[in-house]
């Protein structure tokens, strides 16, 4: 179904997904049908999106990924995959052992989840459904793009996101990197609690 918001952007809802989830997609015309769409899979993170929380870069990358999508237009799917795929109780159960100093992975593995559990099957599903089979992705998560390769998504490049490093979330952007995320971080004190 689809339902126009303003009159740049457009959103996108779905039915027969293969997951549960009330996943959506937000088009931004126009785009060039010569050039793949610029796309950006952003997960669910209530906590950094909504209620601006600054302990990760959630909300920055969205913000970031809404401005481009306006001017270069494109789609953002917004993937109800909250706490990298464990659930907003759940992330909120490890953001008390990051408190702690424990980082974000080896939290969610020590409340018994995986340290990330996102799949982007939904997300190929989504994309082919628009009709959007060769995409350049707006990431700086690899496996993001191997993902969306191994559903039969065309990524002919991906292009990073801003680092959007500040004191309270330095630690949570360094296991990231640590994790394989493309993120050149400049030094900063990631020892401080977040």
């Amino acid at each position: 179904m689809r339902r126009a918001l303003g009159q740049r952007a457009e959103l996108v809802t779905f039915h027969g997904l293969p997951d549960d989830g009330e996943h959506l997609a937000c088009l931004f015309a126009p785009w060039d049908d010569t050039d793949p769409p610029l796309v950006r899979l952003h997960s669910e993170c209530l906590t950094g999106d909504v209620l601006g929380s600054t302990r990760c870069d959630c909300g920055p990358q969205l913000d970031e990924a809404l401005r481009m999508l306006a001017v270069h237009g494109g789609a953002l799917l917004y993937l109800r995959q909250e706490g990298r795929g464990i659930g907003l109780y759940n992330k909120l159960d490890t953001y008390l052992l990051q408190n702690d100093g424990v980082d974000t992975f080896e939290a969610n593995r020590l409340i018994g989840r995986g340290a990330d559990e996102r799949g982007y099957l939904t997300a190929a599903v989504m994309l082919r459904t628009l009709g959007l089979e060769r995409v350049r992705l707006l990431t700086n998560n690899p496996d993001k793009g191997r993902q969306l390769r191994a559903h039969g998504i065309d990524v002919t490049e991906t292009l990073p996101t801003g680092v959007h490093l500040t004191t309270d979330n330095a630690r949570y952007l360094a296991a990231k990197a640590r994790s394989g995320h493309h993120l050149s971080l400049p030094t900063l004190d990631t020892e401080a609690p977040a």
